[in-house]
């Protein structure tokens, strides 16, 4: 459904929507939001997108004399988050960025995804699914509110409590997560100890990728109300196994049929030209996305024989260890 300015209006009334968040993410990945009263003057200056933010502050956009840009929402995109006080709730809008001169930033990266979606289109294809599977640990704070490296519990995979000492907290997540509008499909415990695993419904992946971002927000959120930190870094600790993210992705065409399963494969996987030729391209570009997917220093940490990390350009049918792998199910369930 989408959403209008007059639906927004409604709802800030409805639930004393008292601050709005207005969030974009930056190159490294990472949330970023500017907070304004949801008074209507100011309501207005975010709906006709003339709200400004200084981008030279925000690490790898632009140089200080092109500081001025814009936040474009998205009114899809408008969340209440469940939690609040006496002050009222919060809400959230994710926005694209723009320029001064009114040009989508090249390094926004949600301006990006909506450029490749769009040559994706032009090239005959009709949508792009993505179900992420994304991976966390919870580490006990100190006295001082301050994340320390002691893991909350010494659970393995698919523990169960006792031996996994954070399933209420996980429980309060997938509640709020789905009071949120989530389909949360599974919560588990992960293999190394303190580590954790939600995985929610696929979407188009534009909004997916707005779904993981709110995510990692809600998590952060819920876990320090638990007096634990919850941190998506790659390898927070020497030893065990890292955090990552599965993507299952699909592609359909014009006519709403998955384009990449073939029943007629002579190869015997059920796979379509086009699933080879994006399988093929995974391939040949894996030295160069991995670059982008892996942001910081910490995330060459985890890529390392031993822990179930992908340290090879390989791909393999059912076998999960390598980079790509084609899940067994078919059909309008095939994906890569």
């Amino acid at each position: 459904m989408t959403l209008t300015a007059a639906d927004i209006k409604k709802d800030i009334k409805e639930k004393n929507v008292t601050f709005l968040r207005l969030m974009f993410t930056d190159i490294a990945g990472t949330l970023k939001n500017v907070e304004i009263p949801a008074t209507d003057e100011q309501l207005e200056k975010v709906l006709s997108n003339k709200a400004m933010f200084d981008g030279s502050s925000i690490e790898g956009f632009v140089r200080i004399n092109e500081s001025d840009m814009f936040l474009y929402p998205d009114l899809d995109t408008w969340t209440v988050f469940p939690w609040g006080g006496e002050n009222g709730a919060v809400a959230g809008l994710i926005c694209d960025v723009y320029t001064a001169e009114g040009e989508p930033f090249a390094g926004d990266p949600r301006g990006n995804l909506k450029r490749a979606l769009h040559h994706m289109e032009e090239v005959g294809f009709k949508s792009f699914n993505l179900g992420p599977e994304p991976e966390f640990f919870l580490f006990k704070m100190d006295e001082k509110g301050e994340p320390t490296l002691e893991v909350n519990d010494q659970g393995g995979y698919f523990d169960l409590a006792p031996t996994d000492l954070a399933d209420n907290t996980r429980r309060e997540i997938v509640n709020v997560l789905t009071q949120m509008g989530f389909e949360v499909e599974a919560s588990h415990h992960e293999v190394a100890v303190g580590q954790h695993e939600i995985d929610f419904k696929y979407a188009n992946v534009l909004k997916a990728c707005d779904n993981i971002q709110i995510f990692k927000l809600v998590v952060k959120t819920i876990a320090r109300k638990h007096g634990l930190y919850a941190t998506f870094m790659a390898k927070p600790k020497f030893g065990i196994n890292g955090s990552g993210m599965h993507c299952n992705m699909s592609l359909f065409d014009k006519d709403g049929k998955n384009a990449f399963f073939d029943p007629e494969d002579p190869r015997g996987m059920q796979l379509s030209e086009t699933a080879y030729d994006f399988l093929g391209g995974l391939m040949k570009h894996a030295y160069n996305y991995t670059a982008i997917m892996n942001p910081t220093v910490n995330s060459y940490k985890r890529l390392v024989p031993g822990y179930e990390a992908p340290v090879y350009i390989a791909w393999a049918g059912r076998n999960r260890s390598p980079l790509i792998r084609v899940p067994a199910s078919r059909g309008m369930g095939t994906r890569l």
